[in-house]
């Protein structure tokens, strides 16, 4: 289940920068940046079927960044047979790919926890009638 921050950031299963899972108000002011860009790149990325941003939906299970800048994401979809789960991983690298410090995405498609209604982001449950 995603959780908001004093930020505004609603946080996918870990956040990790160079090793190490952190809350978002423990990382430094560079780090924060930097994952501030590669959130702002995941919402940039609707999901096909409903059209509501991958992240806010809840399918980013984590966001690794490494050394040098490298950055590693899982994510699942809403459902294992979707027929567009190829293309939307390559929308997700494209996005993140461009946020300033970053050198190299890494995708991870996992199904393990499966994907429900409960890792969105209160916000987008209301959007869509769920609350």
């Amino acid at each position: 289940m995603t959780h908001s921050s004093d930020h505004g950031i609603a946080a996918p299963t870990a956040m990790i920068f160079h090793g190490e899972a952190r809350s978002f108000d423990e990382f430094q002011e560079d780090e924060a940046v930097m994952m501030e860009g590669i959130i702002t790149a995941l919402r940039t990325v609707n999901d096909p079927e409903i059209p509501v941003n991958i992240y806010d939906l809840g399918l980013i299970y984590k966001i690794e960044v490494k050394d040098g800048g490298a950055v590693e994401i899982d994510m699942t979809l809403t459902a294992p047979g979707c027929p567009v789960a190829g293309q939307m991983l390559g929308w997700v690298q494209q996005a993140v790919c461009v946020v300033p410090g970053i050198s190299d995405v890494k995708m991870n498609l996992v199904f393990d926890p499966p994907w429900d209604k409960s890792r969105m982001s209160d916000e987008v449950q209301l959007e869509l009638g769920l609350l």
